[in-house]
């Protein structure tokens, strides 16, 4: 349900409010945690019944049959050769759990969801009814939301990028992670009613996260892609815990090292006034080595970009082309080529084999 259709000086692009005037001005608004952004593109599955953590736990990615009331997390769906095929939030509030997906990804992951139930005490349901806000914690935008709670706990989702999380491991080799001051919250909200702005459209959204080094499944995930690539498993995979469809690839490749691919981060050349869209090609001389997945103009960096690359691709600067014109772009190393083969990661032992439960397509 979009509430957020009758604001004001709102500009769409197609379903998606792009922005409201000033694109820079509503980025750090959104930053400094005072803008609210209408989340239009993304959408909330109820997975509901007594058995949904342990059922969510055996099919997905992440370890789930832990969670408290407000818990926070984040789930990939593989399949049986690890390639990610949905990914979602997750937030437990005691009596369900809430999926929190890309628009376009949410009625095939329900889908999934739903054929996978079999005999657990579960259900599971896409709410065409819930509007979505995002925001960054601490802020003033928080204090204004009328967040519901269905079951009396407030649905609020804090992003768990920020953090490696336990079970999870980080590729990308700095010192300070810039996800360190993404604090990305997602709520559902309370009523009919628009909240009170100022609000940030979705390039200001979307310009903190690639910032952020922050991968999503409209952008950087293909029928080829498996989460070492994206650095993903730093929220996302849970190394440790018992069998799940695509385990063995999981950790296989973080055990041996060499993803087929990695991600780049871009900081691009602003003199040509072209921002690359997805889907551009990136060089290595006249060699193709990657495509842009996510480019934005940040308010402080200008233009960067997401790239994701062959492992192969050099890790010096680069050139993407768009429309017509060749964009120099220097590029920061997220995913190493060897991630996983580094003397620092702790390798996996081949776990206790349980049932893991198969598609039924």
């Amino acid at each position: 349900m979009d509430v957020f259709q009758t604001l004001p000086g709102a500009v769409r692009d197609g379903d998606v409010i792009a922005h409201f005037g000033n694109p820079f001005v509503e980025q750090r608004l959104l930053a400094s945690g005072e803008a609210l952004s209408p989340l239009t593109d993304r959408a909330l599955i109820e997975v509901a019944g007594e058995d949904r953590l342990t059922w969510l736990d055996s099919i997905t990615s992440q370890a789930l049959a832990g969670l408290a009331p407000a818990d926070s997390t984040e789930l990939l769906v593989l399949d049986p050769h690890g390639h990610v095929e949905h990914a979602a939030g997750v937030f437990e509030d005691g009596a369900s759990t809430w999926l929190i997906a890309d628009a376009g990804d949410a009625e095939g992951l329900t889908t999934w969801l739903q054929r996978m139930v079999f005999r657990s005490r579960v259900t599971v349901t896409l709410r065409t009814d819930a509007t979505l806000a995002g925001f960054f914690a601490g802020g003033a935008a928080e204090s204004r939301l009328r967040v519901a709670a269905p079951h009396g706990v407030p649905v609020v989702w804090r992003d768990p990028w920020a953090r490696v999380q336990p079970g999870g491991h980080q590729y990308a080799q700095v010192a300070e992670h810039p996800a360190e001051e993404y604090g990305w919250s997602v709520a559902l909200l309370d009523g009919s009613a628009v909240p009170d702005g100022p609000f940030a459209g979705a390039l200001a959204a979307e310009a903190l996260r690639i910032a952020a080094w922050r991968p999503r499944w409209s952008h950087e995930v293909d029928e080829k892609s498996i989460p070492h690539e994206a650095d993903w498993i730093r929220s996302a995979v849970h190394l440790s815990k018992g069998c799940y469809r695509g385990q063995e690839t999981v950790a296989k490749v973080h055990n041996l090292g060499h993803p087929p691919r990695r991600l780049a981060a871009l900081q691009l050349d602003g003199s040509e006034s072209v921002l690359p869209a997805p889907g551009a090609p990136v060089l290595a001389g006249d060699t193709e080595v990657g495509t842009i997945t996510s480019s934005a103009l940040h308010y402080e960096d200008g233009p960067i970009a997401l790239a994701m690359l062959s492992r192969r691709a050099p890790a010096g600067d680069l050139v993407v082309r768009a429309e017509g014109a060749d964009v120099a772009a220097s590029q920061q190393v997220i995913v190493p080529a060897d991630a996983g083969a580094t003397a620092d990661v702790p390798r996996l032992t081949r776990l206790s084999r349980r049932p893991v439960a198969q598609d039924p397509r």
